[in-house]
């Protein structure tokens, strides 16, 4: 295989390598977006109420939190490939039998536990050996910009996507879409390679995964239980953070004892590393959470249908489509920080329009400005951002430092869903939106400090990762 981290490699090996691993984050982030508009239709095909169908969303979402560093960890073991296609393998049985469900504990099987086990597994070795196999840091700028753009357009253009399959096929013919995607990347990883051997005799922290997976669960519980019931949040959340410290104590007391853990305690003593997954969190809570918020006022308040919102989305999409692909640029000229930094700073723009907007506009295309910025600013940051952190550790980590980062992403993504619903909950209104989105714009504050703290030299930065 060609060294595709080389600048003179054929771009065609760049392309073989990088189209399978981008389609993979594109099916996955789309699977996460795309149940928003279906959610009447499925409750009336399946004969259940639209609370079961969120009960589904939900559990997708606790499966893929509790079991995405687990199943960085299981690479090391087993291979990065053999994990991806096996993920790949799960979640397309996941699609099929959704597709077929005849009452929603089929439906819940499908795509709530097959698809979440699959997307757990095969998540962290997109971004491990998207590390591996682009070595030096402008290819790997290429690599995490067209990795990211098509995670972002997934996301962003799922509700568009499923409205549009739902409206002229069915719901379920959005799942089997799903399931021929998944066919098409199998068939596209015969040309993968694994730059590392996989170590059958490696052990595997048994306990720290189901300790870390249980609180990773309490803590999406209560995020998600947030508007329901306060008291519920609060006890979850508490469970939570008590059962991560127990994670954090077992691991502690597991490497003091010359045993491998699930995550190295040293993960977390990289300063780089740890503001770059505090700007991955942000991120994706800035993209789930506006997104939710501006479809629900669109579709609610103003009577848009899903399609109508998809096509108003269309203005972030080709945003975060512009700037992602122009990461390997942007890589040449500017330094990573100040990527991460612009780009909380046109998302911030973006989402502070959004507010002046909705009040002195009643046509649903002055949202555009404002999503134009918001997709301009995240295609921005989150390229770099994931570079930051991938890139703070040597080959033998990356496995730890995926699951652990594509954990905190996705920790981000329920945030965003639920702060935004939990505002929204009190009434749909203009003055609902509002708050819902003044919220989104402070804690976009948080990344970009976030952003200004990170190492300035970051080649330092980078070897002192490496040393861990």
């Amino acid at each position: 295989m060609p060294d595709v981290g080389t600048s003179g490699a054929p771009s065609t090996a760049r392309r073989r390598v990088l189209a399978p691993l981008a389609l993979a984050q594109f099916i996955c982030s789309f699977a996460g977006s795309n149940m928003n508009v279906m959610i009447n239709d499925i409750s009336e095909d399946l004969d259940t109420t639209v609370q079961g169908v969120q009960v589904a969303i939900t559990v997708f979402l606790l499966v893929m939190a509790a079991l995405m560093i687990p199943g960085g960890k299981l690479t090391d073991r087993y291979g990065r490939k053999r994990c991806f296609l096996a993920g790949l393998a799960v979640y397309g049985v996941g699609a099929l039998l959704t597709a077929a469900a005849p009452g929603l504990g089929v439906l819940i099987l499908g795509n709530s536990i097959l698809e979440g086990v699959g997307t757990a597994l095969l998540i962290p070795p997109v971004y491990i050996l998207a590390t591996l196999l682009f070595t030096d840091m402008t290819s790997r700028a290429r690599a995490f910009g067209a990795i990211m753009a098509l995670g972002g357009i997934g996301a962003a253009a799922g509700p568009l996507i499923g409205g549009l399959i739902t409206s002229w096929i069915s719901w379920r013919a959005a799942f089997v879409f799903q399931a021929v995607v998944i066919a098409v990347i199998i068939f596209l990883s015969r040309h993968l390679e694994d730059p590392l051997p996989p170590d059958p005799t490696r052990p595997f922290d048994t306990v720290g995964a189901v300790l870390s997976a249980a609180g990773l669960v309490l803590v999406v519980m209560g995020i998600l239980a947030a508007d329901n019931n306060l008291w519920l949040m609060i006890g979850l959340l508490v469970l939570g953070a008590l059962t991560l410290l127990w994670f954090f104590r077992h691991i502690r007391g597991r490497q003091a004892a010359g045993k491998e853990p699930l995550l190295s305690t040293s993960l977390f003593r990289n300063r780089t590393s740890n503001l770059g997954m505090i700007t991955q969190n942000v991120q994706w809570l800035l993209l789930m959470g506006s997104s939710f918020t501006v479809a629900a006022y669109l579709q609610v308040v103003r009577g848009y249908n899903a399609v109508q919102t998809g096509v108003i989305f269309t203005a972030a999409t080709l945003g975060l489509l512009a700037s992602s692909l122009a990461a390997e640029r942007l890589a040449k000229r500017r330094a990573q920080r100040t990527l991460i930094t612009t780009g909380f700073a046109l998302a911030i723009v973006g989402i502070v329009i959004l507010i002046a907007m909705v009040n002195s506009f009643a046509s649903a295309w002055a949202f555009a400005p404002g999503l134009l910025l918001l997709g301009l600013g995240l295609g921005v940051m989150l390229t770099p951002s994931v570079n930051v952190v991938q890139s703070s550790f040597p080959e033998a980590r990356q496995g730890e430092i995926s699951g652990l980062s594509r954990s905190v992403s996705n920790l981000g993504s329920s945030l965003g869903t639920a702060v935004a619903g939990t505002i929204l909950v009190a009434g749909l209104s203009t003055g609902a939106y509002a708050a819902a989105m003044i919220v989104l714009a402070a804690t976009g504050l948080i990344g970009l400090a976030a952003a200004v703290s990170l190492p300035r030299n970051e080649a330092k930065a980078d070897a002192a990762g490496a040393q861990l």
